[in-house]
């Protein structure tokens, strides 16, 4: 069985700790997650800590060009 010829384009693997860090919403913003989130957060204000759900907006169009190339499957 002969083996099938090859195209000439190659796959694209994603970045995985950028995927995971970043997200796109439905209007293809880019937006991501605060760090400090996991573990030493018993000093920290109630406040503070309701602060670290949200997902804010990346700013910077160099970054957002730069998780795209990472991550071209993300949105």
């Amino acid at each position: 069985m002969p083996r099938k010829p090859k195209t000439g384009k190659y796959k694209l693997k994603t970045h995985k700790a950028t995927a995971k860090r970043f997200r796109t919403t439905g209007s293809g913003m880019l937006v991501r997650t605060k760090g400090g989130k996991s573990h030493l957060r018993r000093r920290t204000s109630k406040r503070t800590t309701r602060l670290f759900t949200k997902m804010i907006p990346t700013k910077g169009r160099g970054i957002v060009k730069r998780v795209k190339r990472l991550a071209p499957n993300l949105g």
